[in-house]
């Protein structure tokens, strides 16, 4: 994976939950999305990796909670003041959360 400002680390843990994702779920499949890899559910991203962070669709509670961490901010791709309202970009710090929000996002997205 060609993934440019991205630690091993984030990398490497990226790909576990994509893969683990992609293996235990039919309609889930890797793509890229603004050229960041990233994680579909029926050809609809929910998930990717920007730089260090892991960006999650999420609504509601699961959303609010994502903001709550520190250094969690709604995602900005464009880095313009344009964040996506419903996306919310989580520091590698808190990786070890990213399987949870992947779960939430993956059934926000899902069932749309």
């Amino acid at each position: 994976m060609d993934v440019t400002n991205s630690n091993a680390d984030a990398i490497n843990t990226y790909n576990e939950l994509a893969q683990e994702l992609a293996a235990t779920n039919d309609d889930v499949t890797l793509g890229k999305m603004f050229g960041m890899p990233c994680i579909n559910v029926n050809r609809k991203a929910f998930a990717g990796l920007f730089q260090d962070d892991m960006v999650f669709k999420l609504t509601g509670d699961a959303h609010a909670q994502a903001l709550q961490l520190e250094g969690a901010r709604l995602f900005d791709p464009s880095n313009m003041g344009r964040p996506m309202k419903e996306w919310v970009q989580v520091p590698f710090a808190h990786a070890a959360s990213w399987a949870g929000m992947a779960a939430h996002a993956l059934a926000y997205v899902g069932k749309r």
